[in-house]
């Protein structure tokens, strides 16, 4: 195995916990004197060893970290296999994946090697080589390092379609408890108000998104909620992403016990995200469902305990809105929309099996809502 090629096997395998999104660019490359297009970004049928399909080439700088974040694999004291790239590696990596179209866009990450700015300066290096010495026009996805400096920042923005920067945890006394040389404040929640004014500026057309890990600090639904919301409201992230902590052998959290259900945590933290990013849910109406220690109740949907609050059901289908229609289990975005159209043409629905083609999960929606004059009478009565 070549030098690069052990290069790439370790840094891509240590940054399989970092999570991105196989989103494109609405930027648009005019230059016919190019290689690639941020319109379509994925990788060609590509998975990880753990089964995860991988949209970009998901890559570390270097995997060499000054940080002690308990929970992670490429922390300062862990003495596994450490390498890095140098600039000109990493775009001729990258390059070589893409031209054998294995790849269409890069997630780039890193740990910290001697310094936040050293490390920072190196990926800058590698992107600027990739734009223009190998006229890459595609999708960059780019991880700022929590620390790195508004200069630094704004030069990645120039180049990159998306950045990130790792919140991972909802609170200051949160990341005490996971990390002693991070500062929530001036290493993570300053530079993500740095990038939230230079997308206002024009950089970054994909804009900037965040991830909480789950579990390794001891937070509850309820702050992880509520830090998000901020995040929406005063940095204006595109979407916040959930990773359930594991345990990893060699970090000081390798012995933690963690309940079963902690993918589904994962999986319903998405989904209230969903209710108040998509379907415009209330703060105020994902907090009422959460139990007494501000986690979210993992026997019922959070959009079914939303419903059973909610005084405008039952809806009659025939003249319910879009926006109601969202409201009800068992109705998206899209079947919602299919719903308003074939009013349009003066068509009614007029039976379960109307509904049922138009893609409603019927199981879900029937008992709340009204059709041609009928309704279920008792909720409780159907779901016990």
């Amino acid at each position: 195995m070549g030098e690069l090629q052990r290069k790439i096997e370790i840094l891509g395998n240590a940054s399989k916990f970092d999570i991105c999104a196989s989103m494109a660019s609405p930027r648009k490359a005019f230059n016919r004197n190019r290689i690639g297009t941020p319109h379509h970004a994925g990788i060609c049928h590509a998975y990880s060893p753990d089964g995860r399909c991988i949209s970009l080439f998901k890559v570390l700088m270097t995997n060499h970290c000054l940080n002690d974040c308990k929970y992670c694999i490429n922390r300062c004291s862990r003495a596994n296999s450490k390498t890095m790239f140098t600039p000109e590696e990493l775009a001729k990596a990258f390059m070589g994946l893409y031209i054998r179209n294995y790849v269409e866009g890069l997630f780039l990450s890193s740990g910290v090697l001697r310094s936040v700015s050293e490390t920072t300066e190196n990926m800058i290096e590698a992107i600027n080589l990739i734009r223009s010495q190998y006229k890459f026009r595609g999708y960059l996805h780019i991880k700022i390092l929590p620390g790195t400096d508004n200069y630094q920042i704004r030069r990645i923005m120039e180049i990159a379609d998306r950045v990130s920067l790792n919140i991972e945890v909802p609170s200051p006394s949160r990341l005490n408890e996971v990390s002693s040389t991070k500062d929530y404040y001036l290493d993570i929640v300053r530079p993500q108000k740095t990038i939230k004014q230079l997308i206002e500026s024009g950089l970054t057309p994909a804009g900037h998104t965040t991830p909480f890990i789950i579990g390794a600090a001891g937070e509850s639904d309820k702050e992880i909620f509520e830090r998000l919301v901020w995040e929406y409201n005063h940095v204006n992230i595109k979407r916040g992403y959930f990773s359930a902590f594991t345990p990893m052998k060699g970090t000081p959290l390798e012995k933690v016990k963690l309940p079963y259900t902690m993918s589904k945590r994962e999986n319903f933290l998405y989904r209230i995200d969903w209710l108040f990013r998509k379907y415009s849910y209330k703060r105020e109406e994902i907090i009422s469902i959460l139990n007494e220690d501000g986690m979210i109740p993992l026997h019922i949907d959070p959009k079914m305990a939303i419903a059973f609050q909610d005084e405008i059901f039952p809806l009659d289908v025939n003249e319910a809105g879009y926006k109601e229609l969202l409201r009800c289990p068992g109705v998206g975005e899209v079947s919602a929309k299919r719903i308003c159209n074939l009013r349009k043409i003066n068509n009614k629905i007029k039976s379960y099996k109307d509904l049922s083609r138009l893609g409603v999960v019927l199981k879900r929606a029937k008992p709340f809502l009204i059709i041609d004059g009928r309704k279920q009478t008792n909720l409780k009565e159907f779901f016990n």
